[in-house]
């Protein structure tokens, strides 16, 4: 498999401390001392709604757009008007918008959000709050919260963190010297519960034992889920050009491969990356010159599709998409969170 790594995380925050985690030590106790201190005491806007936050203790991907989609889903299912509160991370917004799947593009909006908008009404702003009261214009009656976990602009009820067992936490240090958007320990006090995402197939250790350790000690409930590949199209024995703008890419490439394709070359490009017309054009003929298929997940595919005007041809017909979903077992996981989350929101409601 050949390729660039990815330039959007620092690849050192994966492994053990290194002089780089421990050059960096005063820059992170500074941060953290900056990050724990809101967190701690902030005092977000409440909404008359249950608001569950699906957050992660670290940056880069951990799973929260699949665990947002599973949740929608589950809450249509009980029943309810879900709407999804996301800041839009890449989009150009700066105030508040109900997301149009069929009219918006990932350069206005983010590209989470347009993948969220086929599930539940997404509505994007900078100030979750605001974009939380548009939700509950639309008749919304539940608010998922994507990401925010450690933001002050929306108070929630429950705070469900995304822990992806491959990764855990990485090195355990604090932005720039790690990983973590804050101390662990600060980050724990506002958790409700953990959820870890495990890929279909791992092999190899746990690297999120020590957090689901950590949970125990504090009580803090942990529960499970498989993340389990989807394609759109067959991919048993077909030779593949993978290319990925997304938190972790090496998780994609190995979901081509636990579904029978071959990743032969592979292009990483940064978290959100916003593809250009150049971009497209060397990934194709790259393709075309190596005999190979190109594939991307469906978080870049929808990033994509801004680019048919720039580029000629019917090229998006030439890109396999591959996606995830969330597999919970028999386990009432998702129904028991919404429920609880409600509950928390009309104990709250009470106190006002």
């Amino acid at each position: 498999m050949a390729g660039r790594k990815s330039s959007s995380l620092s690849s050192f925050w994966w492994h053990k401390p290194d002089w780089r985690a421990f050059l960096l030590s005063p820059l992170a106790a500074l941060y953290d001392h900056v990050a724990s201190r809101r967190i701690m005491q902030a005092s977000p806007p409440h909404i008359a709604l249950p608001v569950l936050c699906i957050g992660n203790f670290t940056v880069g991907g951990a799973g929260k757009t699949p665990t947002c989609i599973a949740f929608a889903q589950a809450a249509k299912a009980e029943g309810l008007v879900p709407g999804i509160v996301s800041r839009g991370y890449g989009g150009s917004f700066k105030d508040v918008h109900l997301v149009d799947a069929g009219a918006d593009n990932a350069a206005l909006t983010g590209d989470e959000p347009l993948l969220l908008a086929h599930y539940a009404k997404v509505a994007v702003s900078p100030d979750r709050y605001k974009a939380a009261q548009l939700l509950q214009q639309q008749g919304c009656d539940f608010i998922i919260m994507d990401d925010g976990f450690q933001s002050a602009r929306l108070f929630y009820d429950y705070a469900l963190v995304v822990v992806d067992a491959v990764r855990g936490i990485g090195n355990g240090r604090v932005i720039p010297a790690g990983p973590l958007r804050a101390a662990l320990a600060t980050q724990f006090q506002k958790a409700s519960a953990l959820l870890r995402i495990t890929p279909d197939h791992q092999q190899g250790a746990d690297a999120s034992e020590n957090v689901i350790r950590m949970a125990a000690r504090a009580n803090k409930p942990f529960f499970d889920a498989k993340l389990v590949s989807v394609a759109r199209q067959p991919v048993k024995d077909k030779k593949f050009l993978c290319f990925a703008g997304i938190g972790n890419p090496q998780k994609f490439y190995a979901s081509v491969a636990e579904l029978g394709g071959e990743v032969v070359e592979s292009r990483s490009f940064g978290d959100h990356y916003q593809y250009k017309p150049q971009d497209i054009g060397k990934l194709l003929a790259d393709a075309r010159a190596a005999g190979l298929q190109l594939a991307t997940t469906a978080k870049d595919f929808v990033r994509l599709r801004a680019l048919r005007p720039a580029i000629e041809g019917n090229w998006l017909s030439e890109i396999a998409v591959f996606d995830v979903r969330l597999d919970f077992g028999r386990e009432k996981i998702l129904q028991r969170i919404i429920r609880t989350t409600r509950q928390n929101y009309l104990d709250r409601s009470l106190e006002f």
